[in-house]
Parts: C-alpha cells; sequence; structure tokens
C-alpha cells in the first residue's frame, strides 16, 4: 500500500494555527493518533482524506494532493466519521450504500446489484429498502463501514469510531475492522481504542509530542493525562 506523506503541513483558521509543521511518513498497517479534544486530531483526519486543504506545506496520499484530486481520493481514502447522521445523507439504505459505487462510475443497475450482494454476504439483505431513520446508532455506523468498504478504499481513516456504541456493538465493529486488509488509522482520546496498532502518533495543540511504538507512546501519554487530571488544570476560558 502506498503511503501517506505530511511535509511541514499547518492548518489554521482565521488566522489562529490548528497544526503546527507537521512532518509525518506513515506506512504501518496500523495506526493510532491519540489526544486531548482539541488537539488537532479530527483536523489531521480531514487533511489526509482531502476534505480540507493545508495553509501551508504539502500532503501526499499516493503521490497525490488529496485536496486537488478528489476523485483519486475515491479509491485511495475512506473515512468513518464519529457520528454517521453526520455522513449519511440518502433515505434508504440500498440508496445510500449505492452513492459512492455511482461516484465511482458504475450504472445503476450494476450498483444495485453491488449493494444487494454486499447486504447479503453481511446477514442484512433486510435492510435493502430500510428507512436509515429505522436504524439504530450502532447500525447507522455499520452502514457507513459498509458504504465505505464497496468503494475499496486502500487506506481507511476512523475518527473516534466506538465513542457513541454501546459495549456489544463496539465488540462487533472491533472484530471487523481487524478483519480489514485496509490500512486504518485511527484517531481517538481513549488509549484503550489504538492500544493494538503498529504505531502510535500523539499529537498535542496541534504538534506532534509522541510517535513510535504503541505500548511506549500510551505510556507516556496516559501518565501525563493521569497528572494533568489530578490538577485543576480547566479554570481558563478560553482565548
Amino acid at each position: 500500500m502506498d503511503g501517506i506523506e505530511f511535509s511541514g503541513v499547518q492548518y489554521a483558521v482565521q488566522g489562529k494555527p490548528v497544526l503546527h509543521g507537521i512532518t509525518l511518513s506513515l506506512h504501518e498497517r496500523r495506526i493510532g493518533i491519540v489526544g486531548r479534544n482539541g488537539s488537532g486530531k479530527t483536523t489531521l483526519l480531514r487533511l489526509m482524506a482531502g476534505l480540507l486543504a493545508p495553509t501551508g506545506g504539502t500532503i501526499r496520499v499516493a503521490g497525490v494532493d488529496p485536496a486537488v484530486d478528489r476523485k483519486a481520493m475515491l479509491r485511495a481514502i475512506g473515512i468513518l466519521f464519529q457520528n454517521p447522521d453526520h455522513q449519511i445523507i440518502f433515505p434508504t439504505v440500498e440508496e445510500e450504500l449505492a452513492f459512492g459505487l455511482r461516484q465511482l462510475g458504475l450504472r445503476a443497475g450494476e450498483a444495485t446489484a453491488r449493494v444487494r450482494t454486499c447486504l447479503a454476504a453481511e446477514g442484512r439483505a433486510h435492510w435493502a429498502a430500510a428507512p436509515v431513520t429505522a436504524l439504530s446508532q450502532g447500525q447507522k455506523q455499520w452502514l457507513c463501514l459498509m458504504a465505505v468498504l464497496l468503494m475499496e478504499p486502500a487506506t481507511l481513516l476512523l475518527d473516534e469510531p466506538f465513542a457513541a456504541l454501546d459495549l456489544p456493538t463496539q465488540a462487533r465493529l472491533s472484530r471487523r475492522l481487524a478483519s480489514l486488509p485496509q490500512r486504518l488509522v485511527t484517531i481517538s482520546h481513549d488509549p484503550q481504542a489504538v492500544a493494538g496498532c503498529d504505531r502510535v502518533i500523539w499529537l498535542e495543540a496541534g504538534r506532534v509530542v509522541g510517535d513510535g511504538a504503541a505500548a511506549g507512546v500510551l505510556e507516556e501519554f496516559r501518565a501525563e493525562m493521569a497528572r494533568r487530571g489530578d490538577s485543576d488544570a480547566d479554570t481558563d476560558l478560553g482565548a
């Protein structure tokens, strides 16, 4: 699988820096990104997917600028958001699953056939005509995962994928993700969610402060979070 390259990447909103000079070369099969809320994790993921363009530096996914060539990214990158309601746009399961395939250029009949084959393989053939509103939160998350996987991306970006799920649903999703051949890049504030990764990157205030094997980085991350939790460190108002 081709890698994801960040070179001196910066991102700012209305002149306020969010990411500072990020340089990373991502080639491992399972990559975790940890940090507190507001550390820049989701911004980093959106830059990888081409949903944002950097305000400085360069990003290349399989040699392509993801913000410039969105069509190339359809096969290169898939993203699963924390809240499936931010991702779902069609009223029925079948329509939602077919959308990405139509973007790839498949005709309506071929897209529908692939969707029905996928649903049957997942033991969810009876979902096809169901309104998306009839699905639980966990079922919506599974629907979004199926929609992404149908497009066969080389890399899957996961934004806090377990945050809104109950424990049985987390277990099912975790097993499914572990079985995938794609590269997975998972962001989370929960160390346990990325403990099994080949590599973990720790972001703090938009900068990389830790990068390496999961065990070492997460031990330092947990210790620092515990230290901060022991102090009254949340009293100042934001600027």
